[in-house]
């Protein structure tokens, strides 16, 4: 969300308050829409499900795309969705509010959904909408724990088998100078890769809600408000946003992780299911190559998203805020990545709707996000438990995360 020198001033969810949509247009394959979609004005009815800060700005470049409809929105919060319903002309019988809100907006003749809620919902949510025939674009991550991930693996397959599509919204994935830059290293330019780097450096981003969360520890509400700061709800920090960097470190090495050696902690003062502000993770790939990861939201003057990997002939060095590059024989230089975080989801955006109208239903983007997802997992449990943990174990284990909002309203 910033367009920084590095190593960048700006992080990316201030980016993200002082950055406008820029516009980006794309020619479709083909006139007709999928199935469900609506015939009368050639647009995608969409609905939105979580209409905080981002949902709404995601909400505004699917209008902007030209080619969708916002006909519902979904909040537990009822300023949040009669916000959004005002702001995109969403008639009021149509805001859905309560934690079952997104329940009742897939009743709706709709032909898609967006689902920008906290990650824990994710999964629960993902599969009501394809039970319900809907597409489904939905925000990373996809899941804060292995039985998430691998409902969402599951929704994705059952997409796939109803023609619908699933489009999980990372906004590397979707730029073309990453999508070259990857490319070549799969072709062999840099030769076999020996090591690699990753990381998510940042400032402390979440102090405010920490200490709104010790003013009121009890209101479920104050919680869910704040739920990038609580670690059921986001899966802490290395799942919740750390997975940018890993999900470009797994797309490059092309391959899940074996064994996670790690370590964390929390520089700023307890509260309750608070998340962490630091990892550090030693990842074992296939073929013996080794990935370091480190992440960090405290303190000030670096901010950076970046993943290296070295391999016998070069390097690609990567960086979501600065330049894309492969040093080889065959270089490759992408440039400064401007303004990823808008321009991927625009790019996204677009995607899913040819998709929709060209009958594209082999939904790729799920099982890479599932890989990446996991291995995030891999590590956080590494780090929290102080010891070495591999992929089969946590598989295995198949932990789930439980959340009591027992006191919020249905």
């Amino acid at each position: 969300m910033k367009t920084p020198t590095p190593p960048s001033t700006v992080n990316r969810r201030q980016f993200l308050a002082t950055t406008g949509a820029s516009a980006l247009s794309l020619a479709l394959a083909s006139p007709h829409l999928g199935r469900a979609a609506a015939a009368d004005d050639a647009k995608i009815n969409l609905g939105l499900i979580g209409c905080g800060g981002r949902g709404s700005w995601i909400a505004d470049l699917f209008v902007k795309n030209g080619h969708y409809n916002l006909a519902a929105v979904a909040d537990y919060f009822p300023n949040r969705a009669n916000a959004a319903g005002e702001r995109f002309s969403v008639p009021s019988k149509r805001r859905f509010t309560g934690l079952q809100a997104y329940q009742r907006l897939l009743e709706q003749k709709l032909d898609a959904v967006a689902i920008i809620s906290p990650p824990y919902f994710h999964p629960e949510q993902a599969a009501a909408a394809v039970a319900a025939g809907k597409h489904v674009y939905c925000a990373k991550p996809i899941a804060v724990d292995v039985p998430g991930c691998q409902s969402i693996a599951e929704s994705g397959r059952q997409a796939t088998a109803k023609k619908l599509v699933f489009l999980v919204d990372f906004q590397t994935r979707a730029h073309k100078s990453y999508q070259e830059a990857v490319r070549l290293v799969h072709s062999g330019a840099i030769g076999p890769i020996l090591s690699a780097e990753a990381g998510y450096q940042t400032n402390d981003i979440w102090s405010h809600v920490d200490a709104t969360f010790r003013e009121h520890p009890q209101d479920d509400e104050v919680r869910l408000r704040g739920w990038g700061a609580d670690r059921t709800l986001s899966g802490d920090i290395i799942t919740e946003q750390n997975i940018h960097a890993l999900d470009v470190a797994c797309w490059i090495l092309n391959a899940a992780p074996l064994s996670a050696l790690g370590r964390g902690g929390r520089t700023r003062p307890p509260v309750p299911n608070g998340v962490w502000d630091n990892f550090s993770v030693i990842y074992e790939f296939p073929n013996d190559v080794r990935l370091t990861f480190s992440s960090k939201q405290a303190g000030k003057g670096w901010d950076d998203i970046e993943c290296r990997a070295y391999g016998k002939e070069g390097t690609i060095d990567t960086h979501y805020f600065g330049t894309v590059k492969v040093q080889c024989d065959d270089a490759f230089n992408g440039g400064m990545m401007t303004n990823l975080y808008t321009d991927g989801v625009i790019n996204n955006i677009a995607t899913f709707h040819q998709a929709i109208t060209t009958g594209d239903y082999a939904n790729t983007t799920v099982a890479n996000s599932v890989r990446s997802n996991l291995t995030t997992i891999l590590g956080r449990t590494a780090a929290y438990r102080r010891t070495e943990v591999t992929w089969e174990q946590i598989i295995k284990e198949n932990e789930k995360w439980e959340l009591n909002l027992k006191s919020l309203k249905a």
